[in-house]
Protein backbone atom coordinates (compact mmCIF):
# COMPACT_ATOMS: atom_id res chain seq x y z
CA UNK A 1 0.00 0.00 0.00
CA UNK A 2 1.02 3.59 -0.84
CA UNK A 3 2.82 5.75 1.90
CA UNK A 4 1.59 3.02 4.34
CA UNK A 5 1.95 4.04 8.20
CA UNK A 6 3.15 7.78 6.53
CA UNK A 7 3.13 11.05 8.56
CA UNK A 8 -0.01 11.50 5.90
CA UNK A 9 -1.68 8.92 7.58
CA UNK A 10 -1.66 11.21 11.24
CA UNK A 11 -5.09 12.32 12.22
CA UNK A 12 -4.10 15.87 12.04
CA UNK A 13 -7.37 16.85 13.76
CA UNK A 14 -6.22 15.32 17.09
CA UNK A 15 -3.34 17.18 16.70
CA UNK A 16 -4.95 20.66 16.24
CA UNK A 17 -6.76 19.90 19.16
CA UNK A 18 -3.82 19.03 21.42
CA UNK A 19 -1.65 21.91 19.92
CA UNK A 20 -4.69 24.34 20.42
CA UNK A 21 -5.78 23.14 24.13
CA UNK A 22 -1.87 23.04 25.30
CA UNK A 23 -1.56 26.81 24.13
CA UNK A 24 -4.46 27.95 25.40
CA UNK A 25 -2.98 26.03 28.70
CA UNK A 26 -0.23 27.92 28.82
CA UNK A 27 -1.64 31.29 28.79
CA UNK A 28 -3.79 30.67 31.09
CA UNK A 29 -1.00 29.01 33.60
CA UNK A 30 0.81 32.69 32.87
CA UNK A 31 -2.64 34.38 33.47
CA UNK A 32 -2.85 32.01 36.95
CA UNK A 33 0.05 33.33 38.41
CA UNK A 34 0.60 36.77 36.59
CA UNK A 35 1.36 39.85 39.34
CA UNK A 36 1.32 43.69 38.37
CA UNK A 37 3.13 44.80 40.89
CA UNK A 38 6.49 42.74 39.35
CA UNK A 39 4.99 41.79 36.04
CA UNK A 40 7.31 39.51 33.90
CA UNK A 41 7.52 37.87 30.42
CA UNK A 42 5.65 34.57 29.80
CA UNK A 43 8.79 33.05 28.56
CA UNK A 44 10.50 33.89 31.89
CA UNK A 45 11.82 30.89 33.11
CA UNK A 46 11.72 31.81 36.56
CA UNK A 47 7.84 31.67 36.18
CA UNK A 48 5.16 28.89 35.89
CA UNK A 49 4.56 29.53 32.33
CA UNK A 50 7.97 29.97 31.51
CA UNK A 51 8.61 26.48 33.38
CA UNK A 52 6.20 25.04 30.97
CA UNK A 53 7.07 26.25 27.84
CA UNK A 54 10.07 24.12 28.51
CA UNK A 55 8.01 21.15 29.50
CA UNK A 56 5.72 21.92 26.08
CA UNK A 57 9.25 22.37 24.20
CA UNK A 58 10.03 18.93 25.56
CA UNK A 59 6.81 17.28 25.07
CA UNK A 60 7.53 18.30 21.55
CA UNK A 61 10.58 15.83 20.97
CA UNK A 62 8.59 13.24 22.59
CA UNK A 63 6.18 13.10 20.43
CA UNK A 64 8.89 13.20 17.56
CA UNK A 65 10.75 10.13 18.92
CA UNK A 66 6.86 8.09 19.27
CA UNK A 67 6.18 8.61 16.17
CA UNK A 68 9.94 8.01 14.23
CA UNK A 69 9.72 4.15 16.53
CA UNK A 70 8.21 1.42 15.46
CA UNK A 71 4.70 1.35 16.02
CA UNK A 72 5.15 -2.67 17.43
CA UNK A 73 7.51 -1.98 19.83
CA UNK A 74 4.64 -0.32 22.25
CA UNK A 75 2.74 -3.26 22.99
CA UNK A 76 6.06 -5.59 23.07
CA UNK A 77 7.34 -3.52 25.90
CA UNK A 78 4.13 -3.04 27.59
CA UNK A 79 4.89 -5.87 30.66
CA UNK A 80 8.36 -3.99 31.02
CA UNK A 81 7.07 -0.32 31.30
CA UNK A 82 4.35 -1.89 33.67
CA UNK A 83 6.80 -3.66 36.19
CA UNK A 84 9.20 -0.65 35.78
CA UNK A 85 6.61 1.87 37.04
CA UNK A 86 5.16 -0.34 39.29
CA UNK A 87 9.07 -0.47 41.08
CA UNK A 88 8.99 3.37 40.61
CA UNK A 89 5.58 3.50 42.59
CA UNK A 90 6.84 1.62 45.60
CA UNK A 91 10.24 3.72 45.05
CA UNK A 92 8.75 6.62 45.68
CA UNK A 93 7.38 5.75 49.27
CA UNK A 94 10.99 5.56 50.03
CA UNK A 95 12.66 8.27 48.51
CA UNK A 96 9.81 10.61 47.06
CA UNK A 97 8.95 14.43 48.27
CA UNK A 98 5.69 15.23 50.36
CA UNK A 99 3.91 17.50 49.18
CA UNK A 100 0.62 18.62 50.53
CA UNK A 101 0.14 15.18 52.42
CA UNK A 102 1.25 12.77 49.87
CA UNK A 103 4.46 11.34 49.10
CA UNK A 104 4.05 10.82 45.25
CA UNK A 105 7.11 12.74 43.80
CA UNK A 106 10.37 12.41 42.42
CA UNK A 107 12.37 16.02 43.02
CA UNK A 108 15.97 16.40 41.72
CA UNK A 109 16.51 20.54 41.75
CA UNK A 110 14.10 21.75 39.57
CA UNK A 111 12.34 18.64 38.15
CA UNK A 112 9.79 16.87 39.70
CA UNK A 113 8.53 13.36 38.30
CA UNK A 114 4.92 11.83 39.50
CA UNK A 115 5.39 7.87 38.56
CA UNK A 116 1.65 7.60 38.91
CA UNK A 117 0.68 9.72 35.71
CA UNK A 118 2.65 7.38 33.81
CA UNK A 119 1.95 4.18 35.18
CA UNK A 120 -2.13 5.32 33.36
CA UNK A 121 0.12 4.62 30.16
CA UNK A 122 2.12 1.28 31.23
CA UNK A 123 -1.09 -0.14 32.66
CA UNK A 124 -3.19 1.01 29.29
CA UNK A 125 -0.94 -1.14 26.86
CA UNK A 126 -0.52 -3.80 29.14
CA UNK A 127 -4.50 -4.17 29.76
CA UNK A 128 -4.62 -3.99 25.97
CA UNK A 129 -1.93 -6.96 25.39
CA UNK A 130 -3.88 -8.75 27.58
CA UNK A 131 -7.00 -8.71 26.24
CA UNK A 132 -5.84 -9.00 22.37
CA UNK A 133 -3.37 -11.98 23.31
CA UNK A 134 -5.17 -15.24 22.19
CA UNK A 135 -6.84 -17.20 24.41
CA UNK A 136 -8.29 -14.15 26.32
CA UNK A 137 -11.99 -14.63 27.00
CA UNK A 138 -14.09 -12.58 29.35
CA UNK A 139 -16.55 -14.91 30.06
CA UNK A 140 -14.03 -16.65 31.88
CA UNK A 141 -13.64 -15.49 35.91
CA UNK A 142 -10.01 -16.06 35.60
CA UNK A 143 -9.58 -14.05 33.00
CA UNK A 144 -11.83 -11.46 34.70
CA UNK A 145 -9.70 -11.97 37.81
CA UNK A 146 -6.03 -11.24 36.04
CA UNK A 147 -7.65 -7.69 33.99
CA UNK A 148 -8.68 -6.35 36.82
CA UNK A 149 -5.08 -7.10 38.91
CA UNK A 150 -3.70 -5.35 35.72
CA UNK A 151 -5.97 -2.57 36.19
CA UNK A 152 -6.06 -2.02 39.83
CA UNK A 153 -2.77 -3.49 40.69
CA UNK A 154 -0.91 0.14 41.28
CA UNK A 155 -4.16 1.55 43.30
CA UNK A 156 -2.98 -0.27 46.35
CA UNK A 157 0.72 1.31 46.00
CA UNK A 158 -0.78 4.70 44.84
CA UNK A 159 -3.07 4.68 47.84
CA UNK A 160 -0.02 4.33 50.62
CA UNK A 161 1.37 7.80 48.94
CA UNK A 162 -1.68 8.23 49.46
CA UNK A 163 -2.62 10.31 46.38
CA UNK A 164 -7.11 9.53 46.21
CA UNK A 165 -7.24 11.53 42.71
CA UNK A 166 -4.45 9.57 40.85
CA UNK A 167 -6.15 5.97 42.48
CA UNK A 168 -9.02 6.86 41.09
CA UNK A 169 -8.74 7.32 37.51
CA UNK A 170 -7.94 3.87 37.49
CA UNK A 171 -11.15 3.05 37.40
CA UNK A 172 -11.70 4.61 33.62
CA UNK A 173 -9.46 1.19 32.20
CA UNK A 174 -13.16 -0.21 33.13
CA UNK A 175 -14.58 1.72 30.24
CA UNK A 176 -12.23 -0.34 27.33
CA UNK A 177 -13.08 -3.74 29.34
CA UNK A 178 -16.83 -2.72 29.12
CA UNK A 179 -16.39 -2.45 25.52
CA UNK A 180 -14.26 -6.31 24.92
CA UNK A 181 -17.30 -7.99 26.54
CA UNK A 182 -16.29 -8.08 30.46
CA UNK A 183 -19.88 -8.89 32.48
CA UNK A 184 -21.94 -5.64 33.05
CA UNK A 185 -22.16 -7.07 36.77
CA UNK A 186 -19.29 -5.59 37.68
CA UNK A 187 -20.55 -2.46 37.03
CA UNK A 188 -23.59 -2.96 38.80
CA UNK A 189 -21.31 -3.51 42.08
CA UNK A 190 -19.31 -0.38 41.75
CA UNK A 191 -22.54 1.48 40.98
CA UNK A 192 -24.20 0.24 44.26
CA UNK A 193 -20.69 0.58 46.27
CA UNK A 194 -20.38 3.84 44.85
CA UNK A 195 -24.06 4.83 46.33
CA UNK A 196 -23.31 2.56 49.62
CA UNK A 197 -20.47 4.81 50.25
CA UNK A 198 -22.19 8.02 49.90
CA UNK A 199 -25.12 6.62 52.39
CA UNK A 200 -22.28 6.17 54.79
CA UNK A 201 -20.91 9.69 54.84
CA UNK A 202 -24.30 11.27 55.45
CA UNK A 203 -26.39 8.76 57.52
CA UNK A 204 -25.80 6.67 60.34
CA UNK A 205 -25.36 2.93 60.45
CA UNK A 206 -28.71 2.51 61.75
CA UNK A 207 -30.43 3.52 58.86
CA UNK A 208 -28.20 2.44 56.13
CA UNK A 209 -29.02 -1.29 57.93
CA UNK A 210 -32.83 -0.67 57.41
CA UNK A 211 -32.30 0.73 53.87
CA UNK A 212 -30.17 -2.21 52.67
CA UNK A 213 -32.97 -4.95 54.74
CA UNK A 214 -36.07 -2.88 53.12
CA UNK A 215 -34.48 -3.31 49.14
CA UNK A 216 -33.83 -7.04 49.81
CA UNK A 217 -37.01 -7.70 51.45
CA UNK A 218 -38.89 -5.78 48.18
CA UNK A 219 -36.53 -7.70 46.20
CA UNK A 220 -37.53 -10.98 47.43
CA UNK A 221 -41.94 -9.96 46.60
CA UNK A 222 -41.65 -8.83 43.64
CA UNK A 223 -38.82 -11.45 42.12
CA UNK A 224 -39.11 -15.32 42.75
CA UNK A 225 -39.67 -16.21 46.37
CA UNK A 226 -37.32 -19.68 45.71
CA UNK A 227 -34.82 -20.48 48.32
CA UNK A 228 -31.95 -19.67 45.94
CA UNK A 229 -33.37 -16.32 45.42
CA UNK A 230 -33.96 -15.72 49.31
CA UNK A 231 -29.77 -16.85 49.79
CA UNK A 232 -28.67 -14.90 46.82
CA UNK A 233 -30.16 -11.86 48.30
CA UNK A 234 -29.51 -12.54 52.26
CA UNK A 235 -25.93 -12.77 50.57
CA UNK A 236 -26.07 -9.45 48.83
CA UNK A 237 -27.67 -7.71 51.76
CA UNK A 238 -24.99 -8.70 54.58
CA UNK A 239 -22.36 -8.35 52.07
CA UNK A 240 -23.39 -4.76 51.79
CA UNK A 241 -24.09 -3.84 55.38
CA UNK A 242 -20.61 -5.39 55.73
CA UNK A 243 -19.14 -3.00 53.22
CA UNK A 244 -20.96 -0.27 55.27
CA UNK A 245 -18.83 -0.48 58.21
CA UNK A 246 -15.85 -1.60 55.94
CA UNK A 247 -15.83 1.49 53.96
CA UNK A 248 -17.00 3.93 57.51
CA UNK A 249 -14.12 2.86 59.01
CA UNK A 250 -11.65 3.08 56.03
CA UNK A 251 -13.11 6.67 55.71
CA UNK A 252 -12.36 7.74 59.48
CA UNK A 253 -9.19 6.01 60.44
CA UNK A 254 -7.57 5.41 57.25
CA UNK A 255 -8.13 8.40 55.21
CA UNK A 256 -5.88 11.24 56.15
CA UNK A 257 -8.03 14.47 57.73
CA UNK A 258 -7.22 16.59 55.34
CA UNK A 259 -8.81 13.96 52.73
CA UNK A 260 -11.79 13.19 54.81
CA UNK A 261 -12.37 16.77 54.89
CA UNK A 262 -12.23 17.61 51.41
CA UNK A 263 -15.26 14.97 50.68
CA UNK A 264 -17.25 16.01 53.69
CA UNK A 265 -17.19 19.68 52.87
CA UNK A 266 -19.27 18.75 49.74
CA UNK A 267 -22.19 17.30 51.73
CA UNK A 268 -21.73 19.56 54.82
CA UNK A 269 -20.27 22.39 53.35
CA UNK A 270 -21.72 24.85 56.45
CA UNK A 271 -20.02 22.65 58.90
CA UNK A 272 -16.38 22.21 57.95
CA UNK A 273 -14.16 25.42 58.48
CA UNK A 274 -14.26 27.45 55.36
CA UNK A 275 -10.38 28.70 56.08
CA UNK A 276 -9.18 25.31 55.68
CA UNK A 277 -10.80 22.21 53.81
CA UNK A 278 -13.08 24.44 52.34
CA UNK A 279 -11.33 27.28 51.29
CA UNK A 280 -10.04 26.78 48.10
CA UNK A 281 -13.52 25.17 47.00
CA UNK A 282 -15.35 28.91 47.95
CA UNK A 283 -12.69 30.90 46.59
CA UNK A 284 -12.41 28.45 43.16
CA UNK A 285 -16.58 29.16 42.74
CA UNK A 286 -16.44 32.65 43.26
CA UNK A 287 -13.68 33.28 40.74
CA UNK A 288 -16.06 30.97 38.18
CA UNK A 289 -19.54 32.74 39.28
CA UNK A 290 -17.71 35.71 38.30
CA UNK A 291 -16.81 35.41 35.13
CA UNK A 292 -19.84 35.74 33.70
CA UNK A 293 -20.95 35.28 29.78
CA UNK A 294 -18.07 36.53 28.85
CA UNK A 295 -15.41 37.01 31.66
CA UNK A 296 -13.65 40.08 32.74
CA UNK A 297 -10.34 40.02 29.90
CA UNK A 298 -7.18 37.98 29.99
CA UNK A 299 -4.74 39.56 33.10
CA UNK A 300 -8.15 40.89 34.60
CA UNK A 301 -9.74 38.23 36.77
CA UNK A 302 -9.47 39.67 40.47
CA UNK A 303 -9.87 36.53 42.31
CA UNK A 304 -6.57 35.40 40.26
CA UNK A 305 -4.12 38.53 40.22
CA UNK A 306 -5.08 38.44 44.12
CA UNK A 307 -3.76 35.02 44.29
CA UNK A 308 -7.19 34.01 46.37
CA UNK A 309 -7.44 30.74 44.99
CA UNK A 310 -4.32 28.04 45.65
CA UNK A 311 -2.86 26.03 43.17
CA UNK A 312 -4.83 27.88 40.54
CA UNK A 313 -2.13 26.87 37.96
CA UNK A 314 -2.68 23.39 38.66
CA UNK A 315 -5.78 21.67 39.73
CA UNK A 316 -8.08 24.67 39.76
CA UNK A 317 -6.83 26.07 36.32
CA UNK A 318 -10.64 26.04 35.47
CA UNK A 319 -11.08 28.90 37.49
CA UNK A 320 -8.84 31.21 35.69
CA UNK A 321 -10.74 30.64 32.69
CA UNK A 322 -13.76 30.63 33.49
CA UNK A 323 -13.33 34.32 35.50
CA UNK A 324 -11.57 35.70 32.36
CA UNK A 325 -13.12 34.28 29.92
CA UNK A 326 -16.74 33.60 31.23
CA UNK A 327 -19.16 30.71 30.27
CA UNK A 328 -18.08 31.57 26.59
CA UNK A 329 -14.48 30.35 27.13
CA UNK A 330 -15.81 27.93 29.52
CA UNK A 331 -17.89 26.49 27.05
CA UNK A 332 -15.07 26.92 24.07
CA UNK A 333 -12.45 24.66 26.49
CA UNK A 334 -15.21 22.05 27.18
CA UNK A 335 -16.08 21.39 23.58
CA UNK A 336 -12.46 21.25 22.52
CA UNK A 337 -12.33 18.11 24.84
CA UNK A 338 -15.81 16.96 23.65
CA UNK A 339 -14.23 17.16 20.43
CA UNK A 340 -11.15 15.51 21.11
CA UNK A 341 -12.95 12.60 23.01
CA UNK A 342 -15.07 11.83 20.12
CA UNK A 343 -12.17 11.48 17.29
CA UNK A 344 -10.23 9.13 19.92
CA UNK A 345 -13.55 6.88 20.27
CA UNK A 346 -14.12 7.19 16.41
CA UNK A 347 -10.04 6.19 16.05
CA UNK A 348 -11.06 3.44 18.58
CA UNK A 349 -13.56 2.00 15.90
CA UNK A 350 -12.00 2.35 12.96
CA UNK A 351 -9.11 0.01 14.62
CA UNK A 352 -8.37 -3.42 12.96
CA UNK A 353 -6.42 -4.60 15.94
CA UNK A 354 -7.63 -5.13 19.03
CA UNK A 355 -4.71 -3.86 21.12
CA UNK A 356 -4.97 -1.07 19.28
CA UNK A 357 -9.25 -0.44 20.07
CA UNK A 358 -8.60 -1.19 23.72
CA UNK A 359 -5.82 0.78 24.30
CA UNK A 360 -7.69 3.46 22.54
CA UNK A 361 -10.62 3.25 24.47
CA UNK A 362 -8.13 3.57 27.68
CA UNK A 363 -6.93 6.73 26.68
CA UNK A 364 -10.01 7.65 26.15
CA UNK A 365 -11.25 6.58 29.50
CA UNK A 366 -8.37 8.60 30.99
CA UNK A 367 -9.02 11.66 29.33
CA UNK A 368 -12.68 11.68 30.13
CA UNK A 369 -11.98 10.82 34.01
CA UNK A 370 -9.52 13.57 33.98
CA UNK A 371 -11.37 16.16 32.52
CA UNK A 372 -14.75 15.34 34.29
CA UNK A 373 -13.35 15.33 37.72
CA UNK A 374 -11.50 18.28 37.80
CA UNK A 375 -13.81 20.63 36.74
CA UNK A 376 -16.38 19.18 38.97
CA UNK A 377 -13.79 19.85 41.67
CA UNK A 378 -13.38 23.06 40.66
CA UNK A 379 -17.20 23.29 41.01
CA UNK A 380 -18.29 21.80 44.23
CA UNK A 381 -19.65 18.99 42.12
CA UNK A 382 -17.08 16.65 43.35
CA UNK A 383 -14.53 16.55 46.33
CA UNK A 384 -11.41 18.10 45.59
CA UNK A 385 -8.93 15.33 45.19
CA UNK A 386 -6.35 17.25 43.47
CA UNK A 387 -5.82 15.98 39.84
CA UNK A 388 -4.88 17.86 36.84
CA UNK A 389 -6.80 19.31 33.53
CA UNK A 390 -5.12 17.37 30.98
CA UNK A 391 -3.13 19.53 28.32
CA UNK A 392 -4.34 22.25 30.45
CA UNK A 393 -2.57 22.42 33.84
CA UNK A 394 0.68 23.63 34.81
CA UNK A 395 3.01 20.41 35.18
CA UNK A 396 5.62 18.62 33.21
CA UNK A 397 4.65 14.92 34.50
CA UNK A 398 0.84 15.68 33.52
CA UNK A 399 1.77 17.27 30.53
CA UNK A 400 4.47 14.52 29.15
CA UNK A 401 1.72 11.69 30.32
CA UNK A 402 -1.08 12.79 28.37
CA UNK A 403 1.36 13.31 25.65
CA UNK A 404 3.39 9.97 25.26
CA UNK A 405 -0.35 8.53 25.71
CA UNK A 406 -2.34 10.34 22.86
CA UNK A 407 0.18 10.32 20.37
CA UNK A 408 1.10 6.49 21.05
CA UNK A 409 -2.20 6.18 19.73
CA UNK A 410 -1.88 7.88 16.62
CA UNK A 411 1.28 6.33 15.83
CA UNK A 412 -0.53 3.15 16.44
CA UNK A 413 -3.29 4.62 14.67
CA UNK A 414 -1.43 5.75 11.48
CA UNK A 415 -0.52 1.70 11.00
CA UNK A 416 -3.79 0.60 11.45
CA UNK A 417 -4.26 -1.24 7.47
CA UNK A 418 -0.73 -2.81 8.16
CA UNK A 419 -1.59 -4.69 11.27
CA UNK A 420 -4.43 -5.90 9.44
CA UNK A 421 -2.36 -7.15 6.47
CA UNK A 422 -0.30 -8.19 9.88
CA UNK A 423 -2.99 -10.11 11.29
Amino acid sequence: MRNEGGIGNLDWSVVLIYLVLITLGWFNIFAATYDDSAARSIFDLTTNSGKQLLWIGTSLVLIAIILIVDFRIYESLAPILYIIFILMLMAVLVFGKETNGAKAWFELGAFRLQPAELTKFATALLLARFVSSSGVKFSDFKSQVKALAIMFGPVALIMLQPDLGSALIFFSFMLAVFREGFPPVYLLVGLSAAIIGVMTIILPIETIIIVVVAVGIVWVLLTSRSVKNILITLILVASSIGFSFGFGYAFDEVLPEYQRNRILVIFYPDSIDPQNAGFNLNQSKIAIGSGGLTGKGFLEGTQTKGGFVPEQSTDFIFSTLAEEHGWLGSLILITLFMLLLSRILAIAERQKSQFSRVYAYSIAGIIFFHFTINIAMTMGLFPVVGIPLPFFSYGGSSLWSFTIMLFVLLKVDMHRTQILTRN
